[in-house]
């Protein structure tokens, strides 16, 4: 296998999926089968032990302590202590030449962890942040045992709250009605989570490779298309819509709050209480109100913020929109895209949150709006009459 890596592919961020999913989802049965495909020739998978995938009979040979090449090409690490050092390590190795190369990383999560803290670290680790990015979170659900784990984990209900894909598991070893097993779980899933694309799990080793290797939307490519990733409409379609929930039109700034509950047949998930909002604004804001508002809500709603994702018009960058996201109370730093992907040039951002009710939400919006509204104006105008004040001094 060449260890040459193409000029193009290595000034490119390697896009990363994370699959998470309960205890007993089929995280280690979707791993082997991963390891198997001869699609993901240049992948690694980063997994917790290997004794836990079952590598022995699988081995070709042995790269370093912690790295394993596969019959199929595709390299299997260990995280030795911390992730984004097993990560750095294995870029360098590729750049250095010491293992194969590379151009996909899969990493498998803990079943008893959120995706949450993970996808933190791939926004606030400047080196991390600079050499990979999270392409696609996808998270198996246990068709069986569901209703049972999303009542007692609540990382359950945050690893399908944070997914962009779930695959459902098991559903063969469900009691009655298969059509209605499978139609209520995916009520359940979509009530959690509106946005991601829901499906059951497809183990031949084409179909895990595919899903794997996702390149997903790459938000430092002023090119890239951000609709897919932010999938708007899935969350306005939701569930109740509240044209100007807030009540106010505060200088063109149209503020739409939209909210979705699951389905009544899965009542005891309300009490998980994921919901998700879209933060609609008509008129340009400027850096400094975006930053402020941002900020007010990252404080007011605390961790109950779990994810963030939107795209944004600045006043100061006409026809350049900011592309934004977060997860739970760490915000990204902006990147920019070179043109709206189409005519719609308004403000959108997606809020998911848990533990929040609807009305402590739009309290907490509407006050921020109002309060920036009338400090960003206050401020607007201090400065047209500073210029004013200037302009009238240097007159004769």
């Amino acid at each position: 296998m060449s260890r040459e890596s193409p000029s193009t592919e290595s000034r490119s961020r390697i896009p990363v999926t994370l699959v998470t999913g309960f205890l007993g989802s089929g995280k280690t049965t979707l791993i082997n089968a991963a390891l198997r495909s001869p699609e993901l020739a240049k992948t690694v998978v980063v997994v917790n032990e290997f004794g836990e995938v079952g590598l022995d009979h699988k081995l070709f040979t042995r790269s370093s302590d912690s790295v394993v090449v596969l019959e199929n090409g595709c390299l299997c690490c260990t995280v030795r202590s911390d992730l984004v050092g097993t990560l750095n390590s294995l870029f360098h190795s590729r750049q250095a030449g010491e293992i194969p190369f590379f151009d996909n990383v899969v990493i498998e999560t803990s079943g008893l962890a959120e995706p949450g803290p993970v996808l933190q670290a791939f926004l606030s680790e400047p080196t991390l942040d600079g050499l990979y990015r999270v392409a696609s979170v996808l998270t198996l659900v246990d068709a069986v045992n569901w209703r049972g784990t999303s009542e007692e984990h609540d990382e359950s209900v945050r690893q399908v709250a944070l997914a962009d894909r779930i695959r459902v598991t098991k559903l063969d070893l469900a009691e009655g009605d298969r059509d209605e097993a499978e139609a209520g779980i995916r009520r359940a899933l979509r009530g959690l989570n509106p946005s991601a694309e829901i499906g059951l799990v497809d183990w031949t080793s084409a179909s895990v490779a595919k899903l794997l290797s996702s390149k997903g939307f790459d938000a430092a490519d002023p090119k890239a298309d951000p609709r897919p990733w932010l999938n708007v409409e899935a969350h306005l379609d939701s569930g109740e819509s509240h044209s100007d929930a807030c009540g106010h039109d505060h200088h063109g700034h149209d503020h739409s709050l939209h909210h979705h509950e699951p389905h009544s047949h899965f009542n005891h998930l309300r009490d998980r209480a994921i919901e998700s909002f879209v933060l609609t604004r008509e008129a340009p804001l400027s850096r400094d109100e975006l930053q402020f508002l941002l900020d007010g809500i990252a404080q007011n709603l605390g961790s109950g913020l779990l994810r963030v994702k939107g795209l944004v018009n600045i006043a100061e960058e006409p026809g350049r929109p900011a592309v934004i996201q977060g997860a739970q109370h760490l915000l990204h730093t902006m990147t920019w895209l070179d043109q709206w992907p189409d005519s719609d040039h308004r403000t959108q951002v997606v809020f998911i949150t848990q533990g929040i009710p609807r009305a402590n939400l739009k309290d907490v919006i509407d006050l921020l709006d109002r309060v920036s509204a009338r400090t960003f104006k206050a401020r607007a105008k201090g400065r047209q009459a500073m210029e004013q004040s200037k302009s009238a001094a240097r007159e004769p």
